[in-house]
């Protein structure tokens, strides 16, 4: 029910001086988290991304610590599994304050961070600081503050984190991203894991992606589409191979922009091998929790209307509850609401509970977006690949025990099938240990209904055809968590390789030069020797010329003399 990979997880080597380290704090809206990441040397191929894994201690635990306002000494987190009946879902609504809570004083939001910054400094080995690489990204919790409050905490870090900490961190690195930065970076990191940006692997589905305005094209491995649905809220991100996707009518089309995210993981803008484009959108208030809540409160409004109306007395007293089909039979629930209650019954009928959630699919008084309205990407369901996290794996196997591979009829026939048990047995079921160890009293009591609000988002709200073939539910992938962070710096340090391809290819020319200039060395050497004898050997052949010059020049002057003396000798003579 997992997605497993053989693979051993083990300490990292902090003894590896070719190993970079890279540091990634969450400043959540729950809190915050640090997560420590390294790769080795790039491999040298232009076509190929940064090989990044998260850090693993000693024990080979993931290197991770989160804290809460407040907290300043708690211990690493090993990357815990997400609880069942709070909005936990990688990319949920905020439901505390995390590091917005220093807005009335950002000079706090560097003392505020300072045990994570510890942590992490005491992980990377100290010679590899000041190459470190440390992004600070906000998420939901400061996207509410004013942007005047967020740009002081922001300040405050830029000024005083370098002052206390050597690691690579320059006002680039601290910043707070939208929801659809996050959307990306969660895509980033699932198709990372998976495997699905290396494009050299051919025994994988492919897809033919449009690249631009040019009518060029590429065929390359096919990424996954991840849904999200936590507490709060919904989200869900795929890739759009077609750029024809954003043609859309004339009221649409900025919304369809706002939602398109176009990039390039690669280290060269001229490789166009993976430039690609994911549709992303997040809806607030149609998760799990969250519309349950909005339901009770339809229910409400609904049932007092028709009292009103017919003179009823339907939910007023636990006599006469409203019958509710959405919550196991026999199943006793009150909802309190601006000081009107209303008692329900459960009678789970499965199929009237998943039509009685139909209109929350278009969000309530214009307070939440549509599912319906909302422009979404065309997705070809006949080549694509989802998988579904938090409560779409939650519903699936906490109690039905179907996660993994999802089919719509088998999943509907089990939901069915659990609805219209009696309250009394499913409990008996729950002591007897045939739920799974994460199900609790909260799970049973809402699992008719989170599953039939699944369904409908899912196939009414997105469209997914009943026979899809190609949606599996997860908690873990390879057996780990897969944060949002993961994604973020491999996108941040997705030109690092170009650096290191530089600096390979001036070694490469110089060890080059270098062999060349060793071979030549030894022509020049021989070809000088060679021209000093030859020189040597003119020189004393002219030497030797000049020597029998004079030579001659010596005898006719002999000659000379022996003419004109000698007679001058003998006329002399009287």
């Amino acid at each position: 029910r997992y997605l497993a990979q053989a693979e051993e997880l083990t300490a990292t080597d902090t003894e590896d001086s070719s190993l970079n380290y890279g540091v990634v704090v969450d400043c959540g809206s729950s809190g915050s988290r640090v997560f420590v990441y390294f790769w080795p040397p790039h491999n040298g191929n232009p076509h190929d991304l940064l090989d990044i894994k998260q850090m693993r201690d000693r024990s080979s635990r993931p290197v991770v610590k989160k804290i809460k306002p407040g907290a300043c000494c708690l211990s690493p987190a090993p990357a815990p599994s997400p609880p069942r009946t709070a909005g936990a879902g990688r990319l949920t609504a905020p439901s505390s304050p995390g590091i917005s809570v220093t807005a009335a004083a950002p000079e706090q939001a560097t003392p505020y961070l300072r045990p994570l910054l510890r942590f992490a400094a005491a992980h990377v080995p100290a010679r590899k600081h000041k190459e470190t690489p440390l992004y600070i990204l906000c998420t939901a919790g400061m996207r509410l503050l004013p942007e005047r409050q967020q740009a002081a905490i922001l300040e405050d870090l830029v000024t005083n984190v370098p002052l206390e900490f050597d690691f690579l961190f320059s006002k680039s690195h601290a910043e707070v991203i939208s929801g659809k930065q996050e959307g990306v970076y969660a895509w980033i990191g699932i198709n990372f894991v998976l495997g699905r940006f290396d494009h050299e692997d051919e025994e994988d589905a492919v897809v033919t992606v449009a690249l631009g305005d040019q009518g060029k094209s590429l065929v390359r491995k096919r990424t996954v589409g991840i849904l999200d649905m936590g507490g709060a809220s919904l989200q869900i991100a795929y890739e759009v191979p077609d750029s024809g996707a954003i043609s859309s009518p004339q009221q649409q089309e900025e919304a369809a922009k706002s939602l398109l995210a176009e990039f390039n993981l690669g280290c060269d803008v001229q490789h166009t091998g993976h430039m690609y484009r994911v549709y992303v959108n997040t809806f607030l208030g149609f998760g799990g929790n969250f519309a349950r809540q909005r339901y009770e409160e339809h229910v409400l409004n609904q049932t007092y209307v028709h009292n009103r109306l017919h003179s009823q007395q339907t939910g007023l007293s636990p006599k006469m509850p409203f019958l509710d089909p959405c919550l196991p039979v026999g199943l006793e629930d009150m909802v309190v609401r601006g000081g009107q209650t209303l008692y329900m019954r459960g009678r789970g009928d499965w199929q009237a509970c998943a039509k009685l959630l139909q209109p929350l699919l278009a969000g309530s008084n214009g307070s939440h977006a549509s599912l319906v309205e909302t422009y979404k990407a065309p997705i070809d369901f006949s080549n694509s690949e989802f998988y579904g996290f938090s409560e779409f794996f939650y519903c699936t196997e906490d109690v039905l025990r179907l996660g993994g591979q999802y089919s719509a009829p088998t999943f509907t026939s089990a939901a069915q099938e659990y609805c219209s048990q009696r309250w009394e047995v499913l409990t008996q079921r729950f002591r007897g240990g045939l739920y799974s160890v994460h199900a609790d009293q909260h799970r049973l009591k809402y699992q008719c209904f989170k599953s039939a609000w699944m369904y409908q988002v899912l196939h009414e709200g997105f469209q997914f055809p009943l026979d899809y073939p190609s949606l599996r539910t997860a908690q873990l992938v390879y057996d780990r968590e897969v944060q949002w962070t993961l994604g973020a710096i491999l996108y941040k340090t997705r030109f690092l390789p170009l650096r290191d391809l530089r600096q390979e290819s001036i070694r490469q020319a110089h060890a080059s030069w270098l062999r060349l200039s060793f071979v030549y060395n030894h022509y020049l050497f021989f070809a000088c020797i060679l021209v000093v004898a030859l020189a040597i050997i003119l020189y004393l052949l002219r030497l030797r010329r000049i020597h029998r010059r004079q030579l001659r020049s010596a005898q006719h002057t002999l000659l000379w003399l022996d003419k004109v003396v000698v007679p001058l000798a003998q006329g002399s003579v009287p």
